[in-house]
């Protein structure tokens, strides 16, 4: 956890704990750079508002050489906010104060994911038209080009891959990827896949790769 609040450092270390839960707190925006760089943590929760390198300069620089998980916790619940750490490679956003419950459920729904990966199983590489697939090593290729993406966009991917032509709706994609159901006005999905659209670009005729249907949900259009 990288928070300059030592306080809630110390609330949700206990919380977290009784949780099974470890919890390894920094509460400056470099060391927790450093830290959250060593490979040695499963998952990052990390606060916007850092002495240092505030929370979205620190994720910059994390997503260009590590994809571990990463929660994004802070007062500044704005939607604003919320867009810019989901744009820069957030997996997930949580608004102080926060249920601890709550908390405890995003990271378990972070970690499956992550630990779902299945190192060295061929099911992990999906085929489809130009792009390739590793949901493992969280990359893909369009017609060879190689594309870095979060553990939440190769996820989001993946069930779209497998499920290529057909519409998924909204609520599945959020309950399979984000472990969430999704509120009225909640549009994490939709900013990931915002995010997961730039990086595929289009089809060679132009024709988007992943589409929206309103009032039913996103297709990957093979």
């Amino acid at each position: 956890m990288i928070d300059d609040d030592q306080e809630l450092c110390g609330l949700l270390g206990d919380w977290l704990g009784s949780e099974g839960f470890q919890l390894d707190c920094v509460h400056d925006g470099e060391q927790g750079l450093a830290r959250a760089l060593t490979g040695e943590h499963e998952a990052i929760i990390l606060d916007l508002m850092l002495p240092g390198i505030n929370g979205l300069d620190l994720l910059r620089a994390l997503r260009q050489q590590a994809q571990v998980p990463v929660l994004m916790l802070s007062a500044r619940g704005e939607p604003v906010d919320r867009i810019l750490g989901l744009e820069l490679g957030a997996d997930d956003y949580l608004a102080k104060p926060c249920d601890p419950r709550e908390l405890v459920a995003r990271l378990r729904a972070l970690l499956r994911r992550s630990q779902h990966q299945d190192t060295g199983n061929e099911s992990s590489l999906l085929d489809v038209g130009d792009l390739r697939l590793d949901s493992v090593n969280l990359v893909a290729w369009r017609d060879g080009e190689l594309l870095t993406l979060t553990q939440t966009e190769a996820h989001i991917l993946a069930l779209l891959l497998r499920h290529a032509g057909q519409v998924i709706d909204r609520q599945t994609l959020s309950r399979e990827v984000l472990g969430k159901s999704l509120g009225p006005y909640d549009r994490s999905l939709d900013m990931h896949i915002s995010n997961l659209r730039r990086k595929l670009g289009t089809h060679a005729d132009e024709r988007p790769r992943i589409q929206a249907l309103r009032g039913r949900g996103y297709i990957y259009a093979a």
